[in-house]
């Protein structure tokens, strides 16, 4: 992985700079530039800050393929969907879809 690469897809993604990122995960703009400037491979400690600063975690900031943020709102979601019976999640999915074919129209 490239993690240069990455980096600059999250600010990008974001509408970040570097200094932005050194303020949201606490490191000094040198720290960042570094990496981007010297090309220095960044700790485990300071990657694990920086996935902080971003909001992710470190697995999200180290994988090469989309992974979905688990917000509070998706967290809440998800252990409801836990607690219902197969019946149940069928008539939730059933109902999902149909609003979000709705939103689409």
């Amino acid at each position: 992985m490239d993690i240069q690469a990455r980096l600059q897809q999250l600010l990008r993604e974001r509408g970040w700079t570097e200094y932005r990122l050194s303020k949201e995960c606490g490191l000094a703009a040198n720290t960042i530039g570094n990496i981007f400037r010297r090309n220095t491979m960044p700790s485990l400690a300071t990657l694990e800050t920086i996935s902080k600063g971003f909001g992710i975690s470190l697995a999200q900031l180290l994988s090469d393929e989309d992974m979905i943020e688990a917000t509070p709102e998706l967290k809440e979601l998800i252990n409801c969907w836990l607690g219902l019976t197969p019946d149940q999640k069928k008539a939730a999915l059933a109902m999902l879809k149909a609003m979000n074919h709705d939103s689409l129209t």
